[in-house]
């Protein structure tokens, strides 16, 4: 006697969009206070300070990239 296979549940696109959403504000949140705070032990020099912004400020995008495309997914349409 087999058991039928049940496909699995996967998250409607809506609901991910919002899980993502909530995620991406969440990691820019502790980006910003965690670089924000390490500024502090920067020596004061223009240049060092301009690399430091210049590279935190793009590489947020880093860590948020597979999130943003597990975002993107399009729904799987229902087979019957």
């Amino acid at each position: 006697m087999s058991v039928p296979v049940t496909p699995p549940r996967l998250i409607p696109a809506r609901w991910r969009k919002l899980i993502g959403s909530l995620a991406v504000m969440a990691v820019l949140f502790a980006w910003i206070w965690i670089f924000a705070s390490l500024y502090d032990h920067l020596p004061q020099n223009r240049l060092v300070h301009l690399v430091y912004f210049v590279a935190l400020g793009m590489g947020w995008v880093l860590p948020v990239i597979p999130l943003i495309s597990w975002m993107g997914k399009a729904d799987k349409p229902v087979v019957r």
